[in-house]
């Protein structure tokens, strides 16, 4: 069993549905992500090691495995590659659409697997669909903001455009012995790239109130210094309490208030999953976010559904504090925002680029000629929205 498989995922959707959240969104099947797709930045070699691998042979390739960093915390098991193309279709295709102006807000709750690097996997990540989304961000959009509230740092976005301004990468996470073990205060970017990288490296404990005082100061510079025309949000919700790996202390509220401070900016966004080793909050966590982007109100009663026996004793969606001990200090807080905003203040406001031809999208629609002896084709069935209608309410 891998905390990372996708059946987190799919107790998400199922309690997304329960909560008739469906109702109010377009709910698209993902575009499934080609190796050309993912080419666009990992490695050749890579990923026809991946696309070709096996769980019945792979053991015969150890230098390869070690090549790609294939083995304890990222795993062989069976369909690997399929997993991939789906979730990293589905984050280059909510990039397409946001970059056409047909969603203001798009949601792939299996994305945001942010330490998998050009050349191998890394932290349960095996392809960075973040990296290749922003990438087709970057054809319409001169500036993209990448946000990372998951408990560990976003080491692999933060690489890929380390050298770059098109991209400002900000990262909330913990820091000190812990997994990956970058991301440094001090860890700014390098040539074009210094000062578009954002680290706020935090200690064991932190709870909604202390998380708040940082991130809202921390992103309204960044927001007003940058200007970004679009964003990527980063929902990793092993920083919520009570995570199997994670330190942190944060309810689904206090986790929330920062997606719900970033939509207040009225900024096109992209919102991504991550990591989360504790499968119920994380469908929790994900769920009540999705009501936050939706502006609906959604019960603490977790309504019936195919996975309501993971829920229990209470069934409740809410996630409360654990006692442990707060190790952020306001001081050490403070010092953390100051430095942050002195970074900050080198920029001579947001980076200009002249936008020349834009590339052809990465998914390409095809029109396929209807069979009539087939209710609806396959490119039909990908492309198809949800009606409210179809929805069953009961007899009135």
């Amino acid at each position: 069993y891998h905390p990372m498989k996708p059946h987190r995922v799919c107790m998400t959707h199922h309690l997304i549905l329960s909560y008739d959240l469906c109702k109010h969104m377009e709910m698209y099947r993902p575009t499934l992500a080609t190796e050309h797709m993912m080419r666009q930045y990992h490695s050749a070699e890579y990923i026809s090691f991946m696309k070709n691998v096996n769980v019945d042979t792979f053991h015969e390739n150890t230098s390869l495995l070690q090549q790609f960093n294939m083995g304890d915390d990222c795993p062989i098991f069976d369909k690997l590659y399929e997993y991939c193309a789906i979730y990293s279709g589905a984050s280059i295709h909510a990039a397409q659409r946001l970059n056409h102006g047909l969603c203001h807000t798009a949601i792939n709750w299996a994305g945001g697997l942010h330490h998998a690097k050009k050349g191998g996997a890394s932290g349960f990540c095996y392809v960075n669909d973040i990296v290749l989304a922003i990438l087709e961000l970057m054809k319409y959009h001169a500036r993209v903001l990448y946000i990372d509230i998951d408990i560990h740092h976003g080491d692999g976005v933060e690489e890929a455009f380390y050298h770059t301004d098109r991209c400002m990468t900000v990262s909330f996470h913990k820091y000190g012995q812990f997994f990956p073990g970058t991301g440094d205060l001090t860890d700014v970017g390098v040539r074009e790239g210094q000062y578009y990288s954002v680290n706020a490296p935090l200690k064991t404990g932190i709870d909604d109130k202390t998380y708040d005082k940082l991130f809202r100061p921390v992103m309204q510079a960044v927001m007003d210094t940058y200007k970004p025309s679009v964003v990527v949000l980063q929902c990793g919700a092993d920083s919520l309490a009570n995570d199997r790996l994670g330190v942190f202390n944060l309810t689904l509220e206090g986790h929330a208030k920062c997606v719900k401070f970033m939509k207040g900016f009225n900024v096109p966004m992209l919102v991504l999953g991550g990591g989360g080793y504790n499968i119920r909050n994380v469908a929790r966590c994900w769920a009540y976010e999705t009501s936050v982007l939706l502006d609906k109100t959604i019960s603490d009663d977790i309504p019936m559904n195919d996975y309501i026996q993971y829920y229990g004793p209470d069934y409740r969606l809410s996630i409360p504090q654990i006692p442990i001990e707060n190790d952020n200090s306001l001081d050490y807080l403070s010092k953390i925002r100051i430095q942050i905003l002195e970074h900050l203040r080198h920029l001579k406001g947001a980076p200009s680029v002249e936008m020349n031809e834009v590339p052809p999208d990465l998914v390409q629609t095809v029109q396929v000629e209807a069979d009539p002896d087939q209710r609806m084709t396959e490119a039909e069935r990908n492309a198809h929205v949800q009606n409210p209608g179809e929805y069953y309410d009961g007899y009135e």
